[in-house]
């Protein structure tokens, strides 16, 4: 199964890098947002930086997750290519897998830009045991918005998909705190960013590469919102699934 699962990845990093825009594209929006944003305006602050920088990667995960996943799902459905891979004999199981490696690699890419930026570019610091430490926070940030990308991905064609990621992608980022300094978002953010992904997302990166310390509440919230849009995704996945061999 893991031969086929990168063999399916394989596929989809090869069929999205063709098309150059495509991978330039998802990365993009974050690096621009550090240029115009962070590097003028906390650029020359510490601890401003790190935090800042830290922000954009959750902000860079988000926008990867949401769009690759959702959008790109949603895209690949409509392809005879996609039902047919789910009749060979080894099932739906290794395509499924591969797609989410291809994600992986493409959210990868979408990072780098950011983590460049903020080296080069501003006073952001971070030790060795704090970039691991993000590492494993990025990953665990990211599978409430992978697995809503899915979700989104598997349930709606692409046109309704698109435009769904587009009306939760800022509503999330903002209400999160990704747009602010940690505990500076005004008033009425500060108070339902707990309750939101992207905060519980965000207070993980921020711990691994500062001095901060996460909300009991933000990450209550962040394992119910991984498990609920688990569900979902899974609950999309079949439903398809479903309706094509009905």
């Amino acid at each position: 199964m893991s031969s086929l699962a990168l063999t399916h990845a394989r596929f989809r990093i090869l069929e999205t890098i063709r098309i150059p825009i495509a991978v330039v594209g998802g990365a993009f929006f974050p690096a621009a947002s550090m240029l115009f944003f962070v590097v003028p305006f906390a650029g020359d602050n510490a601890t401003a930086a790190t935090f800042a920088t830290a922000s954009m990667v959750m902000f860079a995960v988000m926008t990867s997750s949401l769009f690759t996943y959702g959008v790109g799902v949603s895209e690949d459905r409509a392809q005879p290519w996609d039902p047919y891979t789910r009749t060979l004999p080894a099932g739906p199981g290794a395509s499924f897998a591969g797609r989410i490696l291809s994600g992986l690699a493409f959210t990868t890419l979408s990072l780098l830009p950011v983590v460049l930026i903020g080296a080069f570019f501003t006073a952001a610091t971070a030790t060795w045991t704090g970039l691991l430490l993000a590492v494993g926070a990025v990953i665990l940030g990211a599978l409430p918005f992978t697995f809503m990308g899915l979700a989104i991905g598997y349930a709606l064609p692409m046109k309704a998909a698109l435009a769904v990621a587009q009306i939760i992608f800022f509503p999330l980022a903002f209400g999160g705190g990704l747009l602010s300094a940690p505990n500076q978002a005004p008033g009425f953010v500060e108070t339902i960013a707990p309750y939101l992904p992207t905060r519980g997302a965000v207070e993980l990166i921020w711990a691994s590469v500062g001095d901060f310390h996460v909300s009991a509440t933000s990450m209550v919230a962040l394992a119910a919102w991984t498990v609920a849009m688990a569900a979902v995704a899974a609950w999309a996945f079949r439903r398809d699934e479903g309706a094509r061999f009905r």
